[in-house]
């Protein structure tokens, strides 16, 4: 099955490359897709439970789902993982 999940705060390619490092590493998620174009996560699976888990793992890094809350925890949390994977990039 193929999965989009809409999310907030994505802005860059900071955030795209914490994300990917980030689901990638979880298991039953295959060709992960950022496209900060449309602020969209996009993968393949086997089990829809990963997409809850991967919808977890977004809310964790401070990139909830379009329908989840954005509040000032969450924006505050995409800038720490967004400069986390400004670092990493170079």
């Amino acid at each position: 099955m193929k999965t989009t999940i809409q999310i907030q705060n994505l802005k860059c390619g900071g955030c795209a490359k914490t994300i990917t490092d980030k689901l990638s590493g979880l298991n039953g998620i295959n060709k992960l897709t950022i496209e900060q174009e449309t602020s969209s996560v996009i993968f393949e699976h086997q089990n829809s439970d990963v997409v809850f888990v991967a919808k977890d793992k977004l809310r964790a890094l401070g990139y909830p789902a379009i329908d989840d809350e954005n509040g000032i925890l969450q924006k505050a949390k995409s800038f720490v993982s967004c400069a986390n994977g400004k670092f990493r990039s170079n």
